[in-house]
């Protein structure tokens, strides 16, 4: 691929007859996507977890109990026990990689405890884990009709209610993906 057919900063939304229960009916907002492979979080998947749990599992003071309360999300199967914020503005922390103009990625420390005494970030998204893909897996999955990819907005990741958002980031492209069936031929 070149540089121009990479997907970063886009949603890929697992198509209905994607099964696998891990990406069942998810968007996944793409951070890196290279010659090497991807990087994406899933949006759209909450866990039993707030971000007061994370809090005190990691000894952060917390001065701003509304950021206790945010939810936390499964960000993919790999390296469940790391954390990931998705965050707007993109501001400057000690690890952070810009995905767009207005979002970046960040995993360290120094965010989580800015959100806890309300210094952080407008707005965020914390999960644990991320979805990863191999040189070349994405593009055959894609190829496979496993994932349909749109562009991002930052309303979805960020406003719109989690049960609406995989219908939501589909709509954007003006397709009604529950209306989508697995196509007839593939033997």
């Amino acid at each position: 691929m070149t540089d121009t057919t990479y997907l970063n900063n886009q949603f890929l939304i697992a198509m209905p007859n994607l099964t696998d229960p891990g990406f069942f009916h998810t968007v996944t907002y793409l951070c890196q996507h290279n010659a090497d492979g991807a990087l994406g979080i899933v949006i759209n998947r909450q866990i039993d977890m707030k971000l007061g749990d994370i809090f005190k599992q990691m000894q952060i003071n917390v001065t701003f109990p509304t950021a206790a309360e945010a939810p936390v999300f499964f960000g993919g199967p790999v390296q469940q026990e790391r954390g990931f914020v998705i965050h707007n503005p993109c501001g400057r922390w000690d690890s952070s990689i810009s995905i767009s103009d207005e979002i970046a990625l960040t995993t360290s420390r120094d965010i989580l405890e800015a959100i806890a005494i309300g210094e952080g970030p407008e707005q965020y998204l914390v999960a644990l884990g991320y979805a990863g893909w191999g040189e070349g897996q994405l593009e055959q999955e894609i190829v496979n009709n496993a994932w349909l990819n749109t562009p991002s907005g930052n309303d979805i990741i960020f406003n719109t209610p989690v049960n609406q958002r995989w219908q939501a980031a589909a709509h954007q492209i003006g397709i009604d993906i529950n209306q989508l069936t697995a196509p007839a031929g593939h033997g």
